[in-house]
C-alpha cells in the first residue's frame, strides 16, 4: 500500500459540492491500494502512521503522534498513487487493486486505524470524484509505501 501523509491544521473532502469528511488538526492520508495489497500491509500501514511522530513538541522537535495530540486523520482513497509513468506521458494504471479489493483495504485501514487508538477517522467517498482541501502545516509530506519496507537487500 501507498501512503501519502501530510499534517494539516484542517482538511476536508467534498463530492458534489457537499463534505463528507472533515477534520480539524491531524493528517491527511491519500492512500493508494495496488495490486498483491494484503490486510496486513493496511495494518503495518495503520500502525505506523499513527504512531508517526511529526506533530512538535514544546521544545519544537517533532517527537509527538496524531495520538498523542488526539487528532484526526482523513483518509482519501487514491488509486493514482499506483500509477506507472515510466513509459511515455500517458500513466497506466494497471498496477491498482481491482476496485473491490481495494475498498476493501481501504475500509481495513481505516479500522485498524481506529483500533490503534485514532479516535475519530474521518474518509472521503471511495470511486467519487472527490475536491480536497487542506491547510497543510509545516509543510510536513511523508510518502509510505510497504512494498519497499518488504523489500530484501542481498
Amino acid at each position: 500500500m501507498k501512503a501519502v501523509v501530510q499534517r494539516v491544521a484542517r482538511a476536508s473532502v467534498a463530492v458534489d459540492e457537499q463534505i463528507v469528511g472533515e477534520i480539524a488538526g491531524g493528517l491527511l492520508v491519500l492512500l493508494g491500494a495496488a495490486q498483491g495489497d494484503t490486510p496486513a500491509q493496511a495494518e503495518l500501514l495503520a500502525a505506523k502512521i499513527a504512531k508517526l511522530r511529526v506533530f512538535t513538541d514544546d521544545a519544537g522537535k517533532m517527537n509527538r503522534s496524531v495520538l498523542d495530540i488526539s487528532g484526526s486523520v482523513l483518509v482519501v482513497s487514491q488509486f493514482t498513487l499506483c500509477a506507472d509513468v515510466r513509459k511515455g506521458n500517458r500513466p497506466a494504471f494497471t498496477g491498482a487493486a481491482a476496485p473491490d479489493i481495494a475498498q476493501d483495504l481501504v475500509d481495513y485501514f481505516c479500522s485498524c486505524l481506529q483500533q490503534q487508538g485514532v479516535a475519530n477517522v474521518q474518509t472521503g467517498e471511495f470511486g467519487a470524484h472527490m475536491h480536497v482541501d487542506l491547510l497543510n502545516d509545516g509543510p510536513v509530506t511523508i510518502i509510505m509505501d510497504t512494498n519497499e519496507w518488504e523489500k530484501k537487500s542481498c
